[in-house]
């Protein structure tokens, strides 16, 4: 058995849980691993699981995938097949009995916030009121699991506001929606007791309900197992930064190309 890292580029997938008829981050590791031979066209390599499922749009630095897999199969290898918006960077190897789901104790998401005119006080009072164990089941369509114990940390930078939330784990669209919470205090204005309302035991619907924010601003960025180390593979890592340094710079061209139609608009 061994765990992998992977870092993706969420924009270009319909998610990470493999779906029959688009792209998804699973679908395309699980057509790699027959392309190399590890397993059968249409199977999944034995004791497979996944950290979690991202939504589309998001992206992450640290999922975490299982499998036996063969010694030669190493982060390094698996680059060398997957397409540049997926890379495996470091691994470990881990029991037999290791399930990439259930062993996990921690997880990290970070939000990045477009929001420079954001009352930033209010947003840290309202972080403060959503931390902590509640039931969040305005937070979700998910319809149990919905009693969670949240960590929620706030910080300024520029014109985003960067949200960091950690639990042991998520229901389906929570961050998104806390974000939501958050950003109907700080930059539209609502009151600290909408945080209560949304804590509160009925149920919220239509107008009432907490949208989700978008997807693309969302990284998962952290998985936590106790009692496993991960080593990085150098070649992979370097791989990766390669491919995601060169994405970086497609993004700021894109922001100076459209900086300067927006400067010259009306001229």
């Amino acid at each position: 058995m061994r765990a992998f890292r992977l870092a993706y580029d969420g924009r270009e997938f319909y998610g990470f849980q493999r779906q029959p008829d688009v792209q998804t981050v699973e679908g395309t590791l699980l057509r790699t691993l027959v392309e190399a031979g590890i397993v059968d066209e249409g199977e999944t390599p034995p004791r497979y699981a996944a950290a979690g499922r991202t939504d589309a749009g998001v992206s992450a630095v640290a999922q975490t995938v299982a499998f036996e897999a063969p010694d030669w199969c190493t982060p390094a290898a698996l680059n060398g097949r997957l397409p540049g918006s997926i890379r495996a960077w470091a691994a470990a190897d881990v029991p037999d009995g290791f399930h990439a789901t259930h062993a996990a104790s921690e997880r990290r998401y970070t939000y990045h916030l477009h929001a420079p005119d954001a009352d930033d006080r209010a947003a840290r009072e309202a972080a403060e009121r959503l931390a902590g164990e509640h039931d969040f089941h305005n937070l979700t369509s998910d319809e149990s699991g919905t009693v969670r114990d949240v960590s929620v940390r706030l910080e300024r930078d520029g014109e985003f506001l960067v949200v960091r939330v950690s639990a042991g784990g998520f229901p389906r669209g929570f961050v998104r929606r806390l974000v939501g919470v958050l950003a109907e205090v700080a930059v539209d204005g609502q009151p600290l007791s909408r945080v209560a309302e949304v804590l509160s035991e009925e149920s919220l619907q239509g107008g009432r309900g907490v949208p989700r924010t978008a997807a693309e601003p969302l990284v998962l960025t952290g998985v936590t197992y106790p009692d496993v180390t991960f080593s990085v593979d150098e070649e992979a890592l370097e791989s990766a930064r390669g491919v995601f340094g060169q994405r970086r710079v497609g993004a700021l061209e894109r922001v100076r190309v459209t900086e300067t139609v927006l400067d010259g608009l009306g001229e």
